[in-house]
């Protein structure tokens, strides 16, 4: 319990403070997490659209992979994602590895299947007949895909925060793509993994309770905007 109390004092203080080394820590993992989660909003979307509402053959073998997908070991994200940019891999002369980018890529491709998967689920749970009286009414596909997702708008900002929480919570892949470089690609998860390795559990907690806030703070925002958006 000394320890805990001490984690919390501790995170207090480096809040109060403005620890610069924290505050970079923590700004490398909103930019990191937000920008793959933005990316996967901008693929899974649209690719849980087509799965939701198109019907063509071998629809099941993918909706199967986007739902195993969401359910990948990060670890294993990061292993393959390691060996795509590892020197002698296929995209190894883009020289990615151990860089931002590198952690961006790995946690679009963990936060793709979680987006697209709840957009599907999103889709299917409409009314049939909504899309019956919206091609009816002579709207194009495009703006039948449109009003679709705009009706569905909550299960969506459902699908913001899961792939938000998916990517800045995890570790595996970041560690194994990114290498933890303190003041390159240390973030948030990887240092309390540091700072508990190195016995520091007073900081781990105090990195912990900050990793918690922002993710508290991101999802409070999000929620308000979604509750928003369901009063209208």
């Amino acid at each position: 319990m000394g320890v805990l109390a001490d984690g919390l004092v501790q995170a207090f203080q480096l809040l109060i403070h403005g620890d610069p080394k924290v505050i970079q820590i923590a700004l490398l993992s909103l930019f990191v997490s937000g920008i793959a989660t933005l990316l996967s909003l901008c693929v899974g979307i649209p690719v849980g659209s087509a799965l939701g509402l198109a019907r063509f053959p071998g629809r099941q073998i993918l909706v199967s992979l986007v739902n195993t997908g969401m359910g990948a070991p990060p670890v294993v994200v990061g292993l393959v994602v390691t060996i795509f940019l590892w020197r002698s891999g296929p995209l190894g002369m883009l020289h990615l590895l151990y860089s931002p980018t590198a952690m961006i890529v790995a946690q679009f491709v963990i936060a793709f299947p979680v987006v697209a998967g709840f957009t599907l689920a999103a889709v299917q749970q409409l009314d049939p007949k909504l899309r019956l009286q919206i091609q009816a009414l002579g709207a194009s596909r495009v703006q039948m895909v449109w009003l679709l997702l705009k009706e569905a708008r909550l299960p969506l900002f459902a699908a913001v925060m899961a792939g938000f929480g998916a990517v800045i919570s995890e570790v595996g892949a970041s560690m194994m793509v990114g290498g933890n470089i303190s003041g390159q690609t240390r973030v948030l998860t990887t240092s309390i993994v540091a700072e508990a390795g190195r016995g520091d559990f007073a900081l781990a907690i105090a990195l912990s309770v900050i990793l918690l806030t922002l993710v508290y703070l991101v999802n409070l925002v999000l929620t308000m905007v979604q509750q928003r958006s369901k009063s209208r």
